[in-house]
């Protein structure tokens, strides 16, 4: 029942309609314009929407069939309109047509007539892309291979002066013949143009060359301070390639800065700086160091700015720490010209330097050497060994040290010839020998004071022992000799303390400097044997005034073959007698000290030397007392009544000596 009754609303045309108008979404975009547009055609002003809707339903049909008519006729409208204007476009197409027909007839026509025209002006473009092409072959061959006229003018020409835009052509010249020569060293051989290029180049070097060495000398005669320009240090490095201008421009140099420094040196002598300071050298003639080493200060000081002159004037740079010593050992050809320039400049003050003299006073003159000394030294560091200042300044320093060597041999030979007073009984240094040894402490302080090289101390250290040979030795002999006649004429006079007296006083001289190691050493030596020849003589003193010479003389004179105590200089009445002797000499103050020996600059070794050699001498007679086959009786008994009762350590303590075994 109810299958039947949906199948009568499917069928019912009423129900499908409504079906289908109750179904509808009205919610996508097309129906909303759809019913926007329906309502913009039903509203009008002041009408009632109901009635508005009662009419679009009755006249929907009605009124769309009328706007479509209205729109197909405005359409037909238009498109009348379109076909008339496309009717005139297609005349004015044709009148077109025929215009380019006559056109490119025409242009045919003229095609065919100005064929030959064209054909002309091609090759004329042609030839002219190959003028153009040779041209600038050309321009770039002369650009390469030939000066311009300002070039040629700043080479040749006296009124533009030598400048950097100079050495640019110089430079471009010279170019110009390196690449000429690459050019002719083709197969073809060289060519009349490289000819010509190299002649013309060749005369434009010249004049080139010929223009820096006139502008050299004439820099040269006007330089008057010792500086050196950029264009002046390149003009020399250019010359170099020309020797003999060269060495013109250099003659010119050396001529004007030999006048000059001499000139320079005559002031300073004689006028001083400007505004008189520093004063003239000359005011201290009088003080011989301070003249002698003003003038060579201000040598020195003029070699120095020279050489730095003429290191920038060739651009010499080493790389030479201040100070640090020249290597002259690599010759150079700038070396070779620095030295010669450097002997012409300062060769004419090696004249007045020969007149600087030495002193009488050997003091002087060692100060003088000495001084020599240094700035011979300097100059060999300066300017090198074989500059004519530093040959000057080395036959100068041998004439000093050899009037220095001469005075202190006349010294030390007088010396020799000196005669002690007789009256005078002093054991000391006599007032001969004091101020030989103040001259000599003098001229050991000045040696002492010398600022000179590490490198030459071993060689100055040499030729100061000769100094010390030539006062020391003369010395020695006439401490010895002079000492020796007044001991013959003169009693109750100690020679051997006068001789070692004078010994140490010279020794103690020379001890604070450690230079006169080697003469301490010989001093050393003869003082050692002085010291134990008057060691042995105060032994066999004290051993006499104690009473044991004669006993420890037959203890080393026994022969042994009977015992000791028969000897008549041992005996045991001898042998008492002996002992009590010494023991009373231990109570004496010459245990402590001697009276000889006080008058000694050093007598405590030869006492306490003395002493051992006695203390050795009572344990050797105690030995052999000692000994059974000497037969002595209470032999022990007998050491023991004196002091040191037979203690050999004891006497020693007596002594104040360490014992030795």
């Amino acid at each position: 029942m109810a299958s039947s009754s949906n199948a009568l609303k499917g069928r019912n045309p009423v129900y499908l309609r409504l079906y289908k108008v109750l179904g509808t979404n009205f919610d996508d975009a097309q129906t909303q314009e759809a019913l926007s547009t329906l309502s913009d055609l039903y509203t009008t002003n002041g009408d009632d929407g109901a009635e508005a809707a009662a009419r679009a339903r009755k006249h929907l049909r009605k009124d769309l069939e009328q706007k479509l008519a209205d729109g197909s006729r405005q359409f037909l409208v238009a498109f009348g309109e379109l076909d008339e204007k496309l009717g005139q476009l297609q005349d004015h197409v044709g009148a077109m047509r025929l215009s380019c027909d006559a056109a490119e007839q025409q242009l045919a026509a003229t095609g065919q007539a100005s064929s030959s025209l064209l054909e002309k002006a091609g090759n004329l473009r042609q030839e002219r892309q190959e003028v153009e092409t040779k041209k600038s072959i050309v321009e770039l061959f002369l650009a390469r291979f030939a000066l311009k006229e300002r070039e040629i003018e700043v080479i040749t020409s006296r009124q533009v002066p030598v400048c950097a835009e100079f050495f640019l052509a110089m430079d471009k010249t010279e170019r110009i013949r390196e690449d000429c020569r690459v050019l002719m060293a083709g197969e073809d051989g060289p060519t009349q143009v490289g000819l010509d290029i190299m002649a013309a180049t060749s005369q434009y070097l010249e004049q080139g060359y010929d223009k820096i060495s006139r502008w050299c000398a004439f820099e040269f005669r006007q330089l008057s301070q010792l500086e050196v320009s950029a264009t002046m240090r390149e003009s020399i490095q250019r010359l170099r390639k020309r020797p003999e201008l060269l060495t013109e421009a250099l003659a010119t140099l050396s001529q004007t800065r030999q006048a000059m420094t001499l000139s320079a040196f005559t002031a300073a002598l004689t006028r001083g700086g400007p505004s008189g300071f520093p004063r003239p050298i000359e005011l201290h003639a009088h003080d011989p160091i301070r003249y002698i080493g003003d003038q060579l200060a201000w040598v020195h000081q003029a070699i120095a700015a020279e050489r730095e002159f003429l290191d920038s004037l060739f651009n010499k740079t080493d790389r030479r720490m201040v100070g640090s010593v020249r290597d002259f050992s690599e010759k150079s050809e700038e070396e070779d010209w620095i030295q010669e320039l450097m002997d012409l400049a300062v060769g004419k003050l090696c004249v007045p330097l020969k007149t600087v003299r030495s002193q009488e006073s050997s003091i002087m003159s060692y100060k003088i050497s000495n001084l020599l000394h240094f700035y011979q030294l300097t100059m060999r560091r300066t300017i090198g060994p074989t500059a004519l200042l530093t040959k000057t300044l080395d036959e100068i320093t041998e004439a000093a040290s050899k009037v220095f060597f001469d005075t202190i041999d006349v010294q030390s030979r007088a010396l020799l010839r000196t005669t002690l007073d007789t009256t005078d009984l002093s054991l000391d240094a006599p007032m001969q020998i004091r101020d030989h040894a103040l001259i000599l402490k003098e001229i050991i302080s000045v040696f002492e004071s010398s600022v000179l090289g590490e490198d030459a101390e071993s060689e100055l250290v040499t030729g100061f022992e000769h100094v010390l040979d030539i006062m020391i030795d003369p010395a020695i002999q006439m401490c010895i000799e002079a000492g020796e006649v007044k001991a013959r004429s003169t009693r109750d006079w100690d020679l051997p303390i006068f001789v070692l007296n004078c010994l140490f006083f010279l020794l103690k001289v020379l001890e604070p400097f450690p230079f006169t190691g080697k003469k301490k050493e010989a001093m050393d030596a003869i003082i050692d044997e002085r010291v134990a020849a008057l060691t042995e003589e105060h032994y066999h003193n004290i051993m006499a005034d104690a009473g044991l010479e004669e006993l420890m003389t037959t203890c080393e004179r026994w022969n042994r073959s009977e015992p000791l105590s028969y000897v008549p200089s041992a005996r045991p009445p001898e042998l008492r007698a002996a002992l009590h002797q010494f023991a009373q000499w231990l109570s004496s103050v010459e245990v402590v000290h001697s009276a000889r020996l006080n008058q000694l600059t050093s007598p405590r070794p030869i006492h306490h030397a003395a002493l051992e050699r006695m203390a050795q001498a009572y344990k050797t007679i105690s030995e052999e007392v000692r000994k059974p086959e000497n037969k002595y009786e209470a032999a022990s008994t007998l050491l023991g009544s004196e002091r040191p009762f037979g203690q050999v350590h004891l006497l020693w303590q007596i002594f104040g000596l360490e014992e030795n075994d």
